[in-house]
């Protein structure tokens, strides 16, 4: 399976999962490229250390223009599975279409809550500790043509403690999203999971059968 990836930031969800499937006992699984929003982000350089191709994706403003270089890049790159790793665009509804049940995000909160246009980084912790809840978590996704809304595939919760900031929430979550997003890839590139047509989210066999979640990360 060739696994690309788009994103915005500094890249540590597509290191996580270059750590995960570059390696011997991951024939099968290959990162073949990543897709930044803007010059400058910080996965790029990653990508460039790992050996991995890499683009940057035409400005907001080129709607049309950025949906056919995202296809057409991803094409190129026969990419079988997307997943969006701190992407902060949203997917051209002719992306979604083409690349529909094989594309996934990672989002740093429980969905449905704290979702949604503008809801991205520290605003998302900002608004958990508002809120007043005490867990929060990762969750990853299904995308469809909007933000966050798409069919939920896994969650793992993370506790908010007292006294905790947006950025030490963060950091807990990441940790987090760095062991839920390669297990969730590799849950849909075994066929473990898969979205059906009528968008509800069938898993075909025992989640995760060789991994092993904690709670240590609270």
């Amino acid at each position: 399976m060739r696994i690309a990836v788009l994103a915005s930031g500094g890249g540590s969800n597509f290191q996580s999962l270059v750590d995960r499937f570059h390696r011997a006992d991951s024939p099968e699984r290959e990162v073949v490229g990543v897709i930044a929003s803007r010059e400058g982000a910080g996965v790029l350089e990653r990508a460039r250390r790992a050996g991995v191709a890499s683009a940057v994706s035409p400005p907001a403003s080129m709607s049309d223009g950025a949906a056919t270089f995202l296809r057409r890049t991803l094409d190129e790159w026969g990419s079988d599975i997307v997943v969006l790793a701190g992407y902060m665009k949203l997917v051209p509804e002719a992306v979604v279409r083409a690349y529909w049940g094989r594309i996934l995000n990672i989002h740093p909160a429980l969905l449905p809550s704290f979702g949604g246009r503008g809801m991205y980084g520290p605003r998302v912790h900002r608004a958990v500790i508002d809120a007043g809840v005490r867990i929060t978590g990762a969750t990853v996704h299904f995308v469809d043509e909007a933000y966050d809304r798409g069919p939920i595939l896994c969650q793992w919760p993370v506790p908010v403690l007292a006294g905790d900031t947006p950025e030490s929430v963060a950091a807990r979550v990441l940790t987090v999203e760095h062991r839920i997003l390669p297990a969730a890839v590799e849950a849909l590139a075994s066929g473990a999971v898969r979205l059906e047509a009528d968008r509800r989210v069938r898993w075909v066999r025992e989640w995760f059968e060789t991994e092993t979640f904690t709670n240590r990360e609270g």
